[in-house]
């Protein structure tokens, strides 16, 4: 029996390996730092204030991507490593923050096993970045194992049941069933599942529902091809059902459908869309707070 389930979990473990190799590759499709910029460019900002991030402070960015929060931690004052999966967000963001005249460390970094030493950050961040890992107790384990006693953690990530987590829903169906233990990047916007992974190893936990208001796109049909042509997992939805054109097409009514049912019109005769994220900060529990 010991024989039989160390296969098994050998066997999950290079299942997840693989996965995380897709990851890397998906997320460097498409143009991501344009949507980055674009569109969810005021979630950095929101989270690095709300994490109070001061000068001096040793600060973390875990799948920081090209840089959202890692940037505005930077021009706070902190001195900012940025770590994700994928070499080509990081070299994107590298280069828009020398533009801009920031230093921070850019470092390859997988979420689940970060090489820094326990304790070594006084924040640590993940600004729609760490949910996208494929084990979330693991992810969240090496979150609070990075982070002083005493430190602060902030986390934005889309809800569930907001328009990105249903994008998600939208997009399953068309595309490869994950490997078994792999849990659905929005249940880190669910307060529930997000509070049980940090559980007793944080203290003064605050959550909060807030609202991207997004005004990028003039119609739904907009919206869908911006997506299906700069954002990585979408791109990856339609590559699934490339040699189906019946598929693809059902995709393209799906994703226009909701984009249209969540849509309410904007002040320029565009549409609107809320899209909906948790943010959640805390302290390290086991250190004097500071």
């Amino acid at each position: 029996m010991m024989t039989i389930i160390g296969g098994a979990r050998a066997t999950d473990d290079a299942a997840v390996a693989a996965l995380k190799q897709r990851h890397r590759a998906m997320w460097a499709l498409g143009d991501y730092p344009a949507l980055a910029a674009e569109v969810v460019g005021e979630l950095g900002p929101a989270l690095v204030a709300a994490v109070g991030v001061r000068p001096g402070d040793r600060v973390l960015d875990v799948a920081a991507g090209t840089g959202n929060a890692a940037v505005p931690a930077a021009l706070a004052g902190g001195r900012v490593v940025a770590s994700d999966l994928t070499p080509a967000l990081l070299d994107a963001g590298r280069r828009a923050a020398e533009a801009r005249g920031v230093a921070l460390d850019w470092q390859e970094a997988d979420a689940e096993a970060l090489p820094f030493p326990a304790g070594a950050f006084d924040v640590v961040t993940s600004c729609i970045g760490v949910m996208f890992a494929p084990r979330h107790a693991v992810a969240a384990a090496e979150l609070l194992r990075v982070c002083r006693p005493g430190g602060r953690v902030g986390l934005i990530s889309w809800t569930p049941t907001g328009f990105i987590g249903r994008l998600f829903a939208t997009m399953k169906p068309y595309l490869p069933a994950p490997p078994p233990g792999v849990q659905p990047p929005p249940l880190w916007g669910d307060e529930d599942h997000v509070r049980g992974l940090l559980g007793a190893g944080v203290t003064d936990v605050r959550v909060e529902r807030r609202v991207l208001a997004v005004d990028a796109f003039r119609t739904p049909e907009a919206f869908r091809d911006y997506f299906a042509s700069r954002y990585g997992p979408t791109i990856a939805a339609y590559r699934a059902v490339a040699d189906d054109p019946d598929r693809t097409a059902a995709l393209d009514a799906d994703l226009v459908d909701l984009a249209r049912g969540a849509a309410r019109r904007g002040p320029d005769g565009g549409v609107l869309l809320d899209w909906e994220y948790l943010l959640l900060t805390a302290r390290r529990a086991g250190g004097r707070a500071s």
